[in-house]
């Protein structure tokens, strides 16, 4: 088992639900940590052949970020796991997703969720 971490993914995207969310971006950052199996092969020849492409998922979670609207932190937060999860190789996966400057005297509020198989 292996476990692979994406820290710190910053992302523009359409957050929130008050007028000025509805029209203006804010940033949001994104923390994976992704469990899988590597196979003893891959690690032996050190090829990438039935690896869990961990550049392929942030590619697909980039594009679905910016191009989403979400309302609710809680929401895209569980999107982000059950495609993480869409991969059967995954194991156990956690997303944690931070809206900077979202109160007023806080660096920022974080959501996170987990899943596993």
């Amino acid at each position: 088992m292996a476990r692979i971490r994406v820290k710190d993914l910053l992302i523009r995207t359409y957050i929130g639900f008050n007028p000025e969310e509805l029209v203006n971006k804010q940033d949001v950052v994104i923390n994976l940590e992704i469990e899988v199996d590597i196979p003893v092969e891959a690690l032996e020849s050190d090829e990438p052949d039935g690896i869990y492409d961990y550049k392929l998922i942030t590619k697909r979670i980039i594009a679905f970020v910016q191009e989403g609207r979400f309302k609710l932190l809680e929401a895209l937060t569980k999107n982000l796991l059950q495609l993480i999860m869409e991969d059967e190789r995954v194991r156990h996966a956690k997303v944690e997703v931070d809206k900077p400057h979202a109160l007023r005297f806080a660096e920022s509020v974080s959501f996170e969720m987990e899943a596993q198989r």
